[in-house]
């Protein structure tokens, strides 16, 4: 994308790839962590440091209304989280199985159940999404007889569209299919109880809009013997035994926690609850809805979706490439935003041919100035386009 002027001031719009900039708590609290020695239980003898873990673990189940901490599990970030659900339920219920999955997914979805797939161990069927949902009869109607698991994403990272997840649960659990959310794009954004959600398991990751840092995210598992372990490691607990502990959470969690990380996102949970999940919904369908009718009233622009749950805009210019979009964002008027493909080949096949486009994404953090300032951007980049050349 280029490197933008050193005295241009950034105004940041890919926050659906990683939140920046972080609450003052995160920063303070991964410097709080890094300047004692590490706690964990069973790994050290020290009292100076803080439990993060622990602290991170209540966290995170009160904020996704998760029911008892020990069923939130912690891993490096949701991609992980979805690779030990899936592998973890072929491990519990044996190859052969049919599964179904959205063109919404993020690669992290798509690609395990393809590798899948592949082996010759899974049978697929993705479903199409129209208007950036996929419908509950959609979901009925595919399901068969030897249908045993669904996967699906909260919301789309390129539509910014919201699933109806609570619908779709009480679909797929009348016909008795495990149901797997991928909450990366919603957890931090839409307000969750996973005690109320008809789904099996939810995941997560830290650096988006939970406003923690890079390495850290989990998921949250209604019934733990649904999914069995496929990583194995020190737990600093029953060390006697050579079999890893089948208690949660150690059932799901080796090696080495990330103390930095959960300590920066237990901040980050603490800081989007005291903040109100309610006014921060509202000031991104605020922002979203203005980027959208500022960005339609060019004819140059098309923008993907009118109405997004989350405060994405997918958008393209006529006559011209989305990287140089995205090359004249950064150098002219120091933004910086996401183009390409964003790990999920599937939704652009159905919006613009597989091509990509321009995501400007929002956060908290994103003030109105510069709203309207990547507005006034994108306006004079597509009236400068030739319509005529590149792709539409």
């Amino acid at each position: 994308m280029g490197v933008m002027e050193p005295h241009r001031p950034i105004i940041y719009l890919n926050n659906a790839a990683t939140t920046w900039p972080k609450p003052p708590e995160v920063h303070e609290a991964v410097n709080r962590c890094l300047a004692l020695p590490p706690f964990g239980s069973g790994r050290t003898t020290g009292t100076q440091g803080e439990d993060y873990i622990t602290l991170a673990r209540e966290a995170l189940a009160g904020f996704l209304g998760a029911g008892p901490p020990e069923h939130v599990v912690f891993t490096q970030n949701a991609t992980d989280s979805l690779n030990l659900l899936i592998q973890g339920f072929l491990a519990a219920n044996g190859d052969g199985c049919h599964v179904l999955t959205t063109a919404l997914e993020h690669n992290s979805v798509l690609r395990p159940l393809r590798e899948l797939e592949r082996q010759g161990r899974i049978q697929l069927t993705i479903l199409p999404f129209e208007d950036g949902t996929v419908s509950p009869a959609t979901v009925e109607a595919a399901i068969r007889p030897e249908t045993r698991l669904a996967v699906m994403t909260h919301a789309s990272n390129v539509l910014g569209s919201v699933q109806d997840v609570r619908a779709i649960g009480r679909v797929l659990e009348d016909r008795g299919v495990y149901f797997v959310v991928d909450g990366a794009q919603a957890a931090g954004h839409i307000p969750v109880d996973l005690r109320t959600l008809p789904i099996d398991a939810y995941a997560f990751t830290g650096h988006k809009a939970l406003f923690g840092i890079p390495g850290t995210g989990g998921f949250w598992i209604r019934d733990p013997e649904a999914v069995a372990p496929v990583r194995f490691g020190g737990t600093g607990s029953s060390s006697c035994t050579l079999l890893h502990p089948r208690g949660m959470p150690e059932r799901f969690e080796a090696g080495t926690h990330n103390y930095p990380g959960l300590a920066a996102l237990a901040a980050g949970a603490g800081f989007v609850r005291a903040t109100g999940p309610g006014a921060i919904a509202a000031k991104a369908e605020r922002q979203a809805a203005f980027l959208v009718g500022e960005l339609r009233q060019e004819p140059n622009v098309v923008v993907y979706n009118d109405r997004p749950g989350l405060p994405i805009i997918a958008f393209t210019v006529r006559g011209m490439e989305h990287e140089d979009v995205g090359f004249v964002l950064a150098r002219a008027y120091g933004i910086v935003s996401r183009t390409g493909i964003h790990c999920a080949p599937l939704v652009h096949r159905a919006i613009d041919g597989g091509v990509g486009c321009v995501r400007l994404s929002l956060s908290w953090f994103t003030t109105d100035d510069e709203c309207a300032c990547a507005a006034r951007a994108v306006r004079e980049i597509a009236r400068n386009a030739d319509p005529q050349v590149g792709t539409a």
